[in-house]
């Protein structure tokens, strides 16, 4: 990275300028040489990280603004102005592809959205979660079960998490780890309500209940909002029959 080399070069040049020329090489001296150059490497490279970090998002900011206008080629676009700051600042290029990815899948352009969330920073765990679902969509379970153990193990205290990868566990067939993933989760999430729930639910061979979380669960594209409406309308349909009994 580029910030790093600059604030290596600057605190290397003020140490040694110091070291050989205001001191001339004294014996005693290299210590006090050595501290000024580390102070001048972190507060170089402090700078440096604010500079870029204030451009990056001021990118993101313009990008969410365009998603919000519902332009989402131009927040494309502006997301990767960013990948000119790729060589300066850690980690930019990786979050950059996992935005640009999670624009792709919710447009349902789900070959684009795999190639960019491959790239991606896997300490976004939406991102992460349709990466795993990519995999399941392309009949590859252990890559898929890869992905949400590496979600998991970075972001443990969110709960749709656990509950999207037993959803997706289940979807391919593998109820019993799907209930073990989820008792792992309610460990992890202080007994969430919702988790709580659909553990019964898989317990007792229910459907489990993700319209709870709204638009959060929607943007996975498992489920589609016209189906789950036409399950509520048939349940209200059965119990108004009961009713009349």
């Amino acid at each position: 990275m580029y910030n790093i080399l600059i604030s290596f070069a600057l605190a290397a040049l003020v140490g040694s300028g110091l070291y050989w020329g205001y001191w001339k090489g004294a014996a005693g001296y290299a210590g006090y040489a050595t501290l000024v150059a580390s102070v001048v490497f972190v507060a170089a490279f402090f700078v440096l990280s604010r500079l870029f970090v204030k451009k990056l998002t001021a990118i993101m900011a313009e990008a969410e603004h365009e998603l919000q206008a519902n332009r989402t080629d131009k927040a494309i676009k502006v997301l990767e102005k960013g990948l000119q700051y790729r060589h300066w600042q850690l980690y930019v290029t990786s979050q950059i592809h996992s935005q640009i990815g999670m624009i792709y899948y919710i447009k349902r352009d789900f070959a684009q959205a795999f190639e960019h969330l491959k790239k991606g920073i896997s300490r976004n765990w939406a991102a992460m979660g349709m990466l795993a679902i990519c995999y399941m969509k392309r009949s590859k379970p252990k890559e898929m079960k890869k992905t949400f153990e590496k979600a998991v193990a970075l972001t443990k205290n969110e709960p749709l998490l656990w509950n999207l990868y037993a959803f997706c566990m289940d979807k391919i067939g593998e109820h019993q780890q799907a209930i073990e993933i989820m008792e792992r989760g309610l460990k992890k999430t202080s007994r969430d309500e919702k988790l709580e729930a659909n553990l019964s639910a898989l317990r007792e061979g229910r459907r489990m209940k993700m319209e709870n979380y709204g638009p959060l669960w929607y943007q996975f594209h498992l489920e589609k909002t016209g189906e789950l409406f036409k399950m509520q309308v048939r349940s209200m349909q059965g119990r108004r029959k009961m009713v009349r009994r």
